[in-house]
């Protein structure tokens, strides 16, 4: 491949990546950290979404797998209220 190719090559490579990066962030507008009580056992996490309840639905579910063991304690750990939730805009 010639100098001019690769060069050109590089530059769609760049464009591309930089373009996934910019439609992925830009729909995060809210953060949420959540900290979640299970099995005699805490855990916090934070997550970023379009909505509020998607960020807190996400951030539970993070909490959630460290501490639930098996599908059927992750459906029960996602349904039960955090212990403290808090949110902000990005």
């Amino acid at each position: 491949m010639t100098k001019p190719g690769r060069l050109l090559t590089l530059l769609a490579v760049l464009a591309f990546a930089g373009f996934l990066l910019w439609s992925t962030l830009s729909s995060q507008r809210v953060e949420c950290t959540v900290v979640v009580a299970f099995n005699n056992a805490r855990n916090t996490a934070t997550a970023s979404a379009a909505s509020e309840t998607d960020a807190t639905r996400e951030a539970q579910t993070a909490a959630c797998g460290p501490i639930a063991n098996g599908m059927n304690e992750s459906i029960a750990c996602g349904r039960i209220p955090p212990v403290s939730r808090q949110c902000r805009s990005l």
